[in-house]
């Protein structure tokens, strides 16, 4: 059957969060006040972890591979939206739009496998810490860190080329404030059956099985410390895990919304509210949420902070 509508596309048009002028100034102030506290709160996490060798541990190695995904994952989407409101110019071109499709699902795709990661890695601390050194060793933590940036490489990649297979028609606006999966799928004038079969194998890999298996950890970590026999003793196991159970939260809480309810009970309101919490929000709290909660961490930025007021004066 022949598309009488199909045309060439060379750009699209992102509506944004709002259609409405009298708000783009306000939403241009507010992101742009929280991405410049997720670039600041992140690199700092990252130059402190990496400037204290006291933080050679594996926990804080993922923590530092978290920061610079959440940093990545921010800047991906949110300055081509101040750049947007501050022009009065909407469009993308369909290059950049595969471009920060691509880049969105690369490190969304990271974050989500390394919190289960993070889970794993408490997992074994509380569970079994006279084994935790030899099972966490380096060349473990390596590998799984450096296979989940491959994996996420390759998954991302055929997402795109499944993309670059479909046709758009005349109408190239996305209800979106970035190139985002679902929002680009409904403007195709083709079967997209195949694409959104490979959306829901892929949300059950890294959104479902990982959630799953966070789940497992936790629940294996909560009868360990219930075993403890000390109030104090419970408290600071439950003190370590806390940070990351908020982070948990954030990011499942709002992906799982997006990625693997039904459509019918999705909207561009629902979807564009929980891509500004796991693009914006997640990554701005998250070296709030790790760094008032840890002792270690803060003791660290003090020395680095005295360290340089030191070497100034």
């Amino acid at each position: 059957m022949e598309l009488t509508n199909e045309t060439s596309v060379f750009d699209f048009i992102l509506l944004g969060l709002s259609e409405k002028p009298e708000q783009e100034t306000l939403l241009f102030s507010l992101f742009l006040c929280m991405y410049v506290v997720t670039v600041v709160g992140n690199l700092l996490i990252i130059l402190v972890i990496s400037s204290d060798s006291h933080l050679y541990t594996p926990m804080y190695f993922f923590l530092a591979n978290l920061s610079l995904v959440d940093f990545c994952l921010a800047t991906n989407t949110v300055p081509k939206m101040l750049v947007n409101i501050q022009t009065k110019s909407k469009s993308i071109s369909y290059p950049c739009c595969l471009t920060q499709m691509y880049f969105f699902h690369f490190f969304g795709i990271v974050d989500s496998v390394l919190i289960a990661v993070m889970a794993y890695d408490r997992f074994v601390a509380i569970c079994h810490p006279l084994h935790y050194t030899t099972i966490m060793s380096p060349r473990l933590c390596g590998l799984l860190a450096g296979g989940l940036w491959v994996f996420s490489c390759f998954i991302s990649l055929i997402h795109i080329l499944l993309m670059m297979r479909l046709v758009f028609c005349d109408d190239r606006k996305i209800p979106h404030y970035f190139c985002d999966l679902t929002p680009l799928l409904r403007l195709s004038c083709t079967d997209t059956s195949v694409n959104k079969i490979f959306v829901l194998i892929v949300a059950g890999m890294v959104i479902a099985t990982p959630f799953i298996c966070i789940l497992a950890s936790y629940a294996r970590i909560i009868m360990a410390i219930m075993k403890v026999p000390s109030a104090g003793g419970r408290k600071k196991a439950f003190s370590t895990c806390s940070s990351h159970l908020s982070v948990v939260a954030l990011f499942y809480g709002t992906t799982i919304g997006v990625y693997l309810c039904p459509s019918s009970v999705r909207t561009a309101v629902k979807e564009k509210a929980s891509a500004v919490m796991y693009t914006a929000v997640t990554p701005m709290l998250n070296p709030f949420i790790y760094s008032l909660r840890n002792r270690e961490l803060k003791g660290a930025l003090r020395k680095l902070i005295n360290r340089k007021i030191t070497s100034s004066s």
